[in-house]
């Protein structure tokens, strides 16, 4: 009964967690929502007003559905689903008109929707859309006086989206390099949090060290999401296109960071077992654990000022050649440390704008 308050605590902890992850995830989503909600607004209208149209229903429900969530991919889905559901409704319409509505029409219209998309070379997108909008149009809207309207509108939702996809806001460009500072951030706060661990040797602290860093690979999914989705509003966004450079060059960062962070996972599980066996690290080596730290600490603070941390390349190269002439350790987790924290470095130096070669060259052999 003495771990019940523990547990209690530990799952308040991760249901507080988990709603400050559902708002930030709405927080991120706020910009699509609201593009949406315009682009359905704007939709009806042209079809309503300018068409003069007096039910549009096809036309905000093409809009919002060809924008999607997302924006990888997002105008050849905005093509698929503008044609989908055009084909959809134009067959439904057709089929409403010479034949009205029934089973049998709705089970032919469905068939006939599914058959043209496929004979389109559609993806499954645009067929399921086509079967989808038919059943609406047969089921809920059969009225033969609306036939050809709904088709229109279902293209003017679409030109809508289309419209409206090219339109993307600054921030996903922004949020790899954030992403990316987050991550080295938290590298930094684990190299520091061991460098404590290896001086007093406090078991508790290092375990909990460790499943911290046990927890970071959504770290690493988040960072090569927001790194998919720059690339992707680079390439669907007119606007954009001028930012493809830089953009391209964070992607490019991605891997180095995922394999910092991995061999930060490493070392701080040889510092968990050297704690438990009480061994002490050398001196020399939580001295470079500690300075590592600090030089991480410096390359996320530019990653967070959106600058690339080149000017950070000089002290890792300095901290690179001091671990190439320290006293050695007899001591297995000592030399594992030791080892670990030199690929953090050439790790670090690719983040910088070195490629791997050089970034290996940079760090002289150990003694």
């Amino acid at each position: 009964m003495s771990d019940l308050p523990a547990a209690v605590d530990r799952a308040w902890h991760r249901s507080r967690m988990s709603v400050r992850a559902r708002f930030a995830r709405l927080r991120s989503k706020s910009w699509h929502i609201g593009q949406a909600a315009v682009a359905a607004v704007v939709a009806w209208l042209v079809a309503k007003e300018v068409l003069d149209h007096p039910t549009p229903f096809f036309a905000p429900i093409a809009a919002v559905v060809s924008l999607g969530t997302t924006y990888g991919q997002r105008l050849r889905r905005v093509a698929e689903v503008t044609v989908g559901v055009a084909v959809g409704v134009f067959i439904a319409d057709l089929l409403v008109l010479a034949l009205g509505t029934g089973w049998w029409q709705l089970g032919l219209v469905v068939v006939l929707a599914m058959s043209a998309a496929f004979l389109l070379d559609a993806g499954a997108l645009l067929v399921t859309q086509a079967a989808v909008q038919s059943i609406i149009v047969t089921t809920l809207l059969p009225d033969p006086d609306q036939a050809l309207l709904r088709w229109t509108d279902a293209l003017v939702g679409g030109a809508v989206a289309l419209v409206a996809a090219a339109v993307v806001p600054s921030a996903p460009l922004r949020r790899p390099r954030e992403r990316a500072g987050v991550v080295v951030r938290k590298i930094a706060s684990l190299l520091r949090t061991a460098s404590e661990t290896a001086v007093d040797g406090d078991l508790d602290r290092a375990l909990d060290t460790l499943a911290n860093a046990r927890s970071t690979e959504s770290l690493i999914r988040e960072l090569q999401a927001a790194a998919d989705e720059g690339l992707s509003v680079v390439a669907s966004s007119p606007f954009r296109r001028g930012q493809r450079g830089q953009v391209r060059r964070m992607v490019e960062l991605v891997e180095p960071m995922d394999r910092a962070m991995r061999n930060t996972r490493v070392l701080v599980r040889r510092v968990a077992v050297a704690s438990y066996r009480e061994e002490q690290l050398p001196r020399a080596y939580v001295v470079l654990l500690a300075d590592l730290a600090d030089l991480t600490d410096e390359v996320a603070a530019s990653l967070e000022r959106n600058e690339m941390p080149a000017a950070v390349r000089a002290g890792l190269v300095d901290l690179g050649r001091r671990s190439s002439s320290v006293e050695r350790s007899d001591d297995l987790s000592a030399e594992v440390v030791l080892a670990q924290i030199r690929s953090i470095v050439v790790d670090l130096l690719q983040i910088t704008g070195l490629d791997v070669l050089e970034a290996t060259d940079a760090i002289p052999p150990m003694h």
